[in-house]
């Protein structure tokens, strides 16, 4: 990691997620150009943060409707007052959605369920567990012809693609909190296939990271 770098802090609202969520939005929509529906469509964000992704890709896609969520309601502010800023008009109200408290996944009916969910950089600073509840989750609010895509760098059958992704793991784990640190792909396809979901597709994207394509089998 260079020297510009800000010091880590996974906090949504910090200058270190600033600059990660900078770096990596221009690929990521890439891939949302070329995956997201071409018809009018609900689009459901987790772990939305500051919002500053959803705030991003939203002008982009005018006929879909974007949702963003996250554990954390102190973020939501920052998450309207974007959508504000920007003139996003095609962004709802943020709500709240905690994977670890299932009675937070709203239950939208078969009319209103999502086209598609996205989840950005959560899995290093998040446990693994945690990707159990996501597919669980996924697989409760999606279409049956939708898909969940997570982006993140990752291990792939216990090993590091790279030099640089084992040096982030190795500064995420130094930081002294015990599921910090890249996670495995693998246990993410478990994860999956235990809720009825499995891998479509690997997406190999910019600085080492991965967009993980998961849909209903």
């Amino acid at each position: 990691m260079n020297q510009e770098t800000p010091p880590l802090d996974p906090h949504p609202l910090s200058e270190y997620v600033a600059w990660a969520g900078g770096r990596n939005r221009e690929p990521i929509l890439g891939v949302l150009k070329e995956k997201l529906p071409k018809d009018p469509e609900r689009v459901l964000e987790m772990a939305s943060g500051s919002g500053m992704h959803i705030n991003y890709f939203a002008p982009h896609f005018e006929h879909l409707h974007f949702h963003p969520s996250d554990m954390d309601t102190e973020v939501f502010d920052n998450i309207r007052n974007l959508a504000t800023q920007q003139g996003n008009n095609n962004i709802a109200d943020p709500v709240h959605l905690d994977l670890t408290s299932p009675d937070t996944w709203f239950n939208p009916g078969p009319e209103k369920s999502f086209a598609v969910i996205f989840c950005i950089n959560i899995f290093q600073v998040a446990p693994i567990s945690i990707a159990d509840s996501m597919m669980k989750c996924a697989s409760h609010l999606l279409k049956d012809d939708g898909f969940l895509l997570i982006y993140g760098p990752f291990q792939i059958e216990g090993k590091f693609t790279t030099d640089s992704n084992k040096e982030f793991h190795d500064t995420l784990s130094s930081a002294g909190v015990a599921e910090w640190g890249l996670k495995d792909i693998a246990d993410l396809k478990k994860a999956a296939a235990d809720h009825g979901m499995e891998l479509k597709e690997i997406i190999d994207m910019p600085s080492n990271n991965f967009s993980l394509i998961f849909g209903k089998k």
